[in-house]
Parts: structure tokens; sequence; C-alpha cells
């Protein structure tokens, strides 16, 4: 976004993710930002985004912001509700109790001798910039876009540990659903929903991944419905798109099951759909264009002439949030690196009859990538 006053910019700064990326603390990742600001020519980096701020200090709160120094100190900043718990999850840091986290810490720019002082301009509101111009003391102002997010890109292997199980316990779910008779039926979609999620939760998920979405017959052909209380019927296509979150670590895994005998065009569906997934995940490989990834499935679907039912991307990034970089899709840019979680999630939605997609979690690895959720992609009938 633009902003007024003084204000630079350091385009692609964190570009080169693969390097350096094994380290799970903390206080590796910060020096992981620290040596893209040396390179950039800044002498600290304010972060604001929270989920940033977690990724780079192991904060929780729901206030904070944390400027880190070309030099090496680094400083934490959050409100007196988050005393305790700043000093627990981040006993490494200087913490600062002030309520104006990032005003706060750019009133001590000055008399750190800061002069180009990096921001996150994508999440850094125009009175907030304002602010910090002013309390900056003449430091330049230099956009960082979004350096600490292509820095999460690459996972290390603590935070793939994490993702894998949020994703056994979302594969534990759906098993134990589909054992106790709970898609059936007669239940609502949304009654599906919730015995889904309480099952996550009853396995040790500390949250679900998102809203889960539970769509039948007709409404499967609506990639983002939201449960109803449509009730399940024989014949019925069922998808299911859900996820855990654990340790802050989100998992992403859409199954589509049928109710009764399917029908010959459900199964047709089902095996293109089941092909195009299969070529995107081969297609998974370190250095591989994400465009070219999207290619390699969607070219399985517009040969069978369905390519207008598949409307949106193959797949994306996960991690502290559902949605993160890398973007598989026709306007994605860049190429895959070791320890990549991704989705692959290719989809035929047939308005008034119903979809299938089937969506996988997966690392990406140099001799294959690394599949995270488990549960059968073959056809299930119920």
């Amino acid at each position: 976004m633009g902003c007024p006053g003084r204000r630079g910019s350091v385009p692609d700064m964190a570009d080169s993710t693969a390097d350096g990326a094994a380290g799970g603390s903390p206080a590796a990742r910060r020096d992981r930002l620290r040596a893209t600001a040396r390179d950039a020519g800044l002498d600290a980096v304010l972060v604001t985004r929270l989920v940033n701020v977690r990724y780079l200090t192991g904060f929780t709160g729901s206030n904070g912001a944390l400027l880190v120094g070309a030099d090496g100190a680094d400083v934490l900043c959050t409100d007196g509700r988050y005393r305790t718990q700043s000093a627990r999850q981040a006993p490494d840091l200087e913490v600062v109790i002030e309520r104006a986290s990032a005003e706060a810490l750019a009133g001590r720019v000055g008399t750190a001798g800061v002069r180009r002082l990096g921001y996150e301009s994508h999440d850094v509101t125009v009175d907030l910039h304002a602010a910090l111009a002013e309390l900056a003391e003449g430091a330049e102002l230099v956009s960082v876009d979004r350096a600490v997010e292509r820095l999460r890109a690459v996972k290390d292997e603590a935070e793939i540990a994490l993702l894998r199980e949020a994703c056994a316990i979302a594969d534990r779910a759906l098993a134990e659903l589909v054992a106790a008779g709970g898609i059936r039926a007669g239940r609502a979609e949304r009654e599906v929903g919730r015995d889904l999620d309480g099952r996550m939760l009853a396995l040790g998920a500390n949250d679900r991944s998102f809203e889960t979405i539970v769509a039948a017959g007709p409404n499967s052909a609506v990639p983002h419905h939201r449960p109803t209380d449509r009730v399940l019927a024989a014949g019925d296509l069922v998808k299911l798109d859900f996820g855990a979150e654990y340790g802050g670590y989100h998992s992403d895994m859409t199954r589509t099951l049928v109710l009764g005998r399917p029908a010959a065009w459900q199964r047709e569906v089902y095996e293109l759909v089941a092909t195009a997934q299969r070529a995107g995940r081969e297609a998974l490989a370190p250095g591989a264009d994400v465009v070219a990834v999207d290619r390699a499935a969607r070219s399985v679907i517009e040969e069978a002439g369905h390519g207008e039912d598949f409307g949106h991307g193959l797949g994306h990034g996960v991690g502290l949030e559902i949605h993160e970089a890398p973007t598989l899709g026709p306007a994605g840019a860049g190429r895959l690196a070791d320890r990549m979680p991704v989705t692959v999630e290719p989809g035929v939605y047939l308005p008034g009859r119903g979809g299938v997609r089937i969506e996988d979690t997966l690392v990406v690895r140099p001799g294959g990538p690394e599949l995270l959720t488990t549960t059968t992609k073959d056809l299930v009938v119920l």
C-alpha cells in the first residue's frame, strides 16, 4: 500500500528462503530476518503483524510489536496484560510494556542510532505510518513488504512436525466419524460438521483450521459452501473440507465421498479429479515453477473438457495461517523450495448436480513430496 512521507522500498528482500531454514528457534528466525535486513542496508526492522511477531518470538498475545536490530539487539513490546506471558514465551528478549507497541518501539529508534528502519507496509495504516515517521526521529522508513512472510514460506523441521501432527489429528477425526456412521443419510450438513469439529478437538486440536465445509448433493458444486440444515440423502456426493490447528499450525484436507451406489457421472468426475490431483502432487519439487505445477493438474481437467468447471488455483502454502505463500495457480509467481508445505486441491464443480475436490497437505522435498494427509483418496462409498 502506498504511504505518505519518506519511504523507500526493498523489493523481494527475502526471496532466497531456501538457505538456513533448518534452525527451529525464534532466535534463529530473527537471525534470518536480520541477515536480509543487513543485505538491504537497514539498521533495524519493525515487525507489527501479529502472526509475524509470533513467528519471530513465540509470543502469542493479541497486542505486540518487535524491533529486530541489525546489530543483534531485539526488543519485544506489548501491554501490561501480557507482562507474565511475554516473559514466559520470549525469555531471551528484552520486553517493553507499553499499550501503543509499535509507536513505543519507534520512539527508541533515534536513541539507538537507526538511520534506515524497515517496516511492514502491508500491515501499517496511513495514520500509523505518520506516527512512526514522527517518532523515529529522522530515520528513513523503508518498506520490507512481506519479508517475514517470504521467510515463513520455507518451514524448519520443528514447524513441519507441528503440521504433521495437525494433519494426523484431522485424519484420525475423519476416520472416527466414518467408523461411527456419522456421515449418513438423514443427518444435516451442520450436524456432520459439528461432529467432525468435536472429534478434532477431542483428539488434541487447539481449534479447527477454518470453518469446516460439509457440502452434500448439489451443494458440493459450490467450492466454499457453508454448511446448512440441508439433509444428506442417498446418491449425494458429500464434500468435506476441514483441518485441525495444533501448536499454531494448520492442516488442510478435502475428501469427497458418496452415499450409496455412485452414478456413472460421479465416478467419471471423481476419477478425473483424482488423476489431476496425482499429476499436481507429482509436479511438486524444489525449483518447480508454481505456474507449471498448477498447469500439470489443470491441463488434465481441461483436456477432459471441464476446464471451466475448475475455477480456482491448485493450492497454497500452509502454516501459522491457513493461506500462506506460495500460491499455486495461473497467477502465481516464484518457485518451490525444499521444506515448503503446500496444498494440492483440484476440483470439478457441476452446478445443480454436484462437485468433487480432493486435497492434500504435502511438504516439498528433494526426493519427492512428503504426504501429511494420509486418508485414502479412493472413492469411499458409504
